[in-house]
Order: C-alpha cells, then structure tokens, then sequence
C-alpha cells in the first residue's frame, strides 16, 4: 500500500523565548543558516538600530542596511545593494515593514530568509507574502517563507503596546477567515485544505481563549506562536485564504479609500472580523470576538479608529472590490449600503447589550 505525505513549506527552526536575539549567531551557525557569519541585515531606524548596538560585536562578518520604510522601492533598492556580495542569508530585524521588505529582497537575490521580529504587529513574521506600497497604494507579493524565525520576548515587552495588541486583531481574525473560507466551500465548491484551516483555526482559538494580556510572557509566547502558526498555514495552502476573508477586505478598503487615516492592519481585521461574524448571524462568536478585542484595548466600533459610521459602511460596501475573486460573506450577501447599515446598527447594539 502506497505511503502519501507531503513536504510542509515552514522554518528550519522557530526560536520565541525571553533572551532568543542574544543567542541570534550561534542559531544560524548551528542550524547551518550561515557557518561563515556573511550575513546582510535589513534593519529600521528604531527597534533595529537599538539593538544593532548589541549584535554588531556578536556578528563581525556583517553588513547592515538601513531600509527607510516597507516599500516596494525600499525592497529593490535593498535588493540592488546586496547583489553579488555571497551572503550566506538576509535577516530583516524591525518590526513588519522592515521584516516585509528583507524577505521581498532575499527572494530577489536569492538568498534565505531570517525573520528577527521586535513586534508582534501581524502574521508577516512567517508568511509567504510581503505586504509593500507602491505607486497604486499597497500590494502583496509571493516569497518564500522565512527559513527561520527568531521572537525575543524581552524585547517584544519594550515595543509600543498598539503595535503588540495590532497582533491580537491579526490572530484572532482567522477564524472569520476560515468561516470565509467553509462558506465558499459550500457555495463555490472552492477547495479547502484541512491541515492549513487547522493550524490557523488554532492559532486564532489559542490567542482568544488565553486568559492573559500583553504583560504576560505566557500570552506573548502565545500570541507569537499563533501568529508563526498563521504563517505557516499560509504557506501549506500557498495563499492567504487560512487568514485572510471578509476581515481583511475590509482593512484594504480601509486602506485604499482611507490612506493617510488607516489605523494599524491588526486593529481593522480586527474590527472587522467581529463584523462579519455578525453578518453571517454568529453572533455568539462575533461577541466573544469584540469582548477579546475590547478585553485588550483593541477598537470594535469604527469610532473607536476614527472613523465614522458613514465611512465605515462605505469600506464595507467597497471591500469586495479589493480581492476580486474571493468569496466570503460580503460577496455572499451582496448587501447595499443601506442593509450594510441597518447591519451595522443591529451590530453595534449588540455588542453594547
């Protein structure tokens, strides 16, 4: 009888402990990332230049690279600095634009990939997507996964809190996206792969269940691995549908029509996955969603974004347009402004009661 398995794409190794960047050289000459310590590192002006201070001594045979921001111009220019010059890997030490940025570049040149996270603000830190601006406003391209992932705790304590609860939002909005996801299944006959909606089904259910709080190491531990984990199930299905739905077309819409006023990804998938919740008439599990949001500082009402209800039902209605050819409850639904709106109210009464 014939033996079927499948290769996984996902790290060669996951390091999320208190004290991990310390330990960042010996780790990639023990798991063979780099034995000969020729690395480039992609690094911001602020979390990444903190500790450039305390890695340079550690990593002698490295170049550093200053990226001014996560843009797909930032990502070439890195790309054109580091061709030719026989890496071993490129490590992007930052939070999600610079970690989006490095692995544009690394798969430019190339070269692996060593994502070395200081925040916690989405699930970038292990997908195959890097998530860049460019000239019509954001982008996502394919990459290959990180081929490893490095989260300090220590160091993710001392990020700006918005930053670390945006992660929360992330998390939790797998499992709007993997109702998305069961719905089209049904509707379209779009196949799912069950191994990818468990890893990210388990990674939202873990981080919505925890009882701590972004003081907590335990929860931080958690609230990482989840977010690996979503990266991981991104990469088995070999695209973003395990965490990706109506929640985050409505971020893009947000993004797109709202630019220069968007709040943080994780806050608007957030926000928008206890929406759709509440229009596929779960509302049980769109309470729990907006009391988890809510319990960590995170917004459930688009107010609490800065945005008013009038713009928030325009995002709504606009969403579908963002990612033609998914389908999840708001393609469902096709719903007009108006029902968007008699939606919303119902929505944001309940959430209040």
């Amino acid at each position: 009888m014939p033996v079927l398995t499948r290769l996984i794409p996902s790290p060669v190794v996951v390091d999320i402990r208190a004290g991990a960047v310390a330990d960042l050289s010996r780790l990639l000459a023990d798991e063979r990332v780099s034995t000969s310590g020729r690395l480039a590192l992609a690094v911001s002006n602020g979390s990444g230049a903190r500790l450039r201070e305390s890695l340079a001594p550690e990593l002698p045979g490295a170049d550093w690279f200053e990226v001014g921001g996560g843009t797909i111009d930032a990502a070439v220019t890195l790309a054109d600095a580091m061709r030719g010059k026989r890496y071993d890997a490129v490590v992007g030490l930052g939070g999600g634009k610079i970690i989006d940025v490095a692995k544009y570049a690394a798969a430019r040149v190339g070269l692996p990939m060593v994502a070395v996270a200081t925040n916690l603000s989405h699930d970038g830190i292990c997908s195959p997507v890097s998530t860049l601006d460019n000239d019509n406003g954001r982008g996502s391209y394919g990459v290959p996964t990180p081929i490893a992932v490095v989260v300090d705790l220590d160091v993710i304590r001392e990020a700006p809190a918005r930053y670390v609860r945006a992660g929360i939002g992330d998390a939790v909005s797998n499992l709007s996206a993997i109702a998305d996801w069961e719905l089209s299944h049904r509707e379209t006959g779009e196949r799912i792969d069950g191994l990818a909606a468990a890893m990210a089904r388990s990674a939202g259910e873990a981080v919505l269940r925890h009882p701590g709080g972004i003081g907590d190491d335990a929860f931080l531990g958690t609230l990482a691995e989840g977010l690996v984990l979503s990266g991981i199930a991104m990469s088995i299905s070999g695209d973003t549908r395990p965490s990706s739905g109506a929640c985050h077309e409505i971020s893009h819409a947000f993004d797109l029509l709202f630019p220069q006023r968007a709040a943080a990804h994780g806050e608007q998938v957030g926000l928008g996955a206890a929406f759709a919740m509440h229009l596929r008439g779960a509302h049980e599990e769109s309470g729990l969603l907006a009391e988890t949001l809510r319990r960590h500082g995170l917004p459930v009402l688009p107010a609490e974004m800065g945005f008013t209800e009038a713009e928030f039902i325009e995002a709504v209605q606009y969403a579908p347009q963002t990612r033609p050819g998914r389908f999840t409850i708001l393609e469902h639904l096709d719903l007009s402004a108006t029902e968007i709106r008699d939606a919303y109210a119902d929505y944001a009464k309940t959430i209040s009661s």
